[in-house]
C-alpha cells in the first residue's frame, strides 16, 4: 500500500468560508485526515493582487505539503482563479480548485442559458468563471457581479444583520434583471448566507456551491491514485490559522457546528515581495 493513504488532505482558504467545504469533504470522507488552514491574518484575498495571492497560495501549500498532505485542496475561489495553475505547475501532490466543477454544473443546470455569477473583486476581475463556462457552452450569457464587502460581512462574529441583508439585495439585483435561471455562489463564505441569497434571486434559479462538486472531485482523484483510506476507520481533523485562534475558533465552530479543540497559529512564511 502507498504509505501516502495515511497522509491527510490539505485544505486552505482566506478565512473560514473553506470550511463550507470541508463539510461537505468530512461527510462524504469520514476516513480520510484533513488540516485546514485558514489565512485569516491576509483576509481578504478579494482584493489583493494575483502576483500576491500566487506567492501565498504558495507558501500556504507547501507548508499542508510539510505536515504530510497527500493532496491541497484551494477551497477559497479567489485563490483558484489567481493562483491554481501556477500550483498545479510547481507542486508535487495534486492540487484542486473549487470552480470548474461549479462551472461545468452551472451549464448542465441552466436551461435559458442565462448564469448569474456572485465572486469577489479579484475572482470576476480575472474572468476565470466566464472562461469556464463558455468553454462548456459558448452561447451562455454569464452576468458577473462583484461583491466588495460581502465576504468579511459573513465572517463577523454577528453576520446577520440588516446591513447584510443590505448588501445582498444590492448585489443580487442584477441577477434579477438579468433573469437568471441559475447562480454560483463564487465564493466560499456565501454558502454560509445560502438562505439569505435565495430569497433575493428569481424565484426559479438554482443556487450552484462549490461544496459538493469539489468533494466529489477528492473522492474521484484519491480513487484514481489509490490514496483513499479504508472507511474502517474515523478520520480526524485538525485546524490552523495565521490570524487569532480564538477569534478563528469561535467563527469557525459556528458556522462548521462541530468542536475544534486547539487551533495552531502559523505564518507559513510567504515568498519574496509577498
Amino acid at each position: 500500500m502507498d504509505p501516502r493513504v495515511d497522509s491527510p488532505i490539505g485544505v486552505f482558504d482566506s478565512g473560514v468560508g473553506g470550511l463550507t467545504v470541508l463539510d461537505e469533504c468530512l461527510a462524504r470522507l469520514p476516513a480520510e485526515d484533513f488540516v485546514y488552514f485558514g489565512d485569516t491574518a491576509w483576509f481578504p484575498y478579494g482584493d489583493k493582487a494575483a502576483d500576491r495571492l500566487r506567492g501565498r497560495s504558495e507558501a500556504i501549500a507547501r507548508w499542508l505539503i510539510g505536515q504530510g498532505a497527500k493532496i491541497v485542496v484551494v477551497a477559497c475561489n479567489t485563490a483558484t482563479a489567481a493562483a491554481l495553475a501556477h500550483l498545479q505547475a510547481h507542486l508535487t501532490v495534486p492540487v484542486i480548485g473549487v470552480m470548474t466543477a461549479e462551472s461545468h454544473a452551472a451549464v448542465q443546470s441552466s436551461r435559458s442559458r442565462r448564469i448569474g455569477l456572485l465572486a469577489t473583486e479579484a475572482t470576476v476581475a480575472s474572468g476565470s468563471y466566464q472562461r469556464m463556462i463558455h468553454a462548456h457552452d459558448a452561447g451562455a450569457e454569464v452576468t458577473a457581479v462583484a461583491c466588495p464587502g460581502l465576504a468579511q460581512a459573513i465572517q463577523r462574529d454577528s453576520p446577520f444583520d440588516e446591513e447584510i441583508v443590505g448588501m445582498v439585495r444590492g448585489f443580487t439585483a442584477p441577477l434579477r434583471e438579468a433573469r437568471v435561471d441559475t447562480v454560483i455562489l463564487g465564493c466560499t463564505h456565501y454558502p454560509m448566507v445560502e438562505r439569505l441569497i435565495r430569497r433575493h434571486v428569481p424565484a426559479e434559479a438554482t443556487l450552484i456551491s462549490s461544496g459538493e462538486e469539489i468533494a466529489r472531485e477528492i473522492a474521484g482523484t484519491l480513487a484514481r491514485q489509490g490514496l483513499l483510506r479504508p472507511t474502517d476507520r474515523e478520520g480526524r481533523y485538525s485546524f490552523a490559522c495565521s490570524g487569532d485562534p480564538a477569534a478563528f475558533r469561535t467563527i469557525g465552530s459556528r458556522f462548521l457546528q462541530m468542536p475544534f479543540g486547539e487551533v495552531l497559529q502559523v505564518d507559513p512564511g510567504a515568498t519574496d515581495g509577498v
